[in-house]
């Protein structure tokens, strides 16, 4: 099973965040969603997470087994 990716990078925010979270995709989305909440200020909702999901990339490079 391919890890997957969420990069802060590529969301806007006034922190500019450059947290890059990798993992199996349930693992990703709740650090990410927890993040999310945590940092940014975002409810950490079902409707977070499916959001956070539509941007889960394949990891590539150097961390890919």
């Amino acid at each position: 099973m391919a890890r997957k990716v969420v990069d802060c990078r590529e969301m806007p925010s006034e922190s500019n965040c450059t947290l890059t979270i990798a993992g199996e995709e349930d693992e990703v989305l709740r650090a990410a969603g927890e993040h999310a909440a945590s940092v940014h200020g975002h409810q950490n909702t079902p409707e977070l997470r499916e959001q956070i999901r539509g941007m889960l990339k394949d990891e590539v490079g150097a961390g890919a087994r």
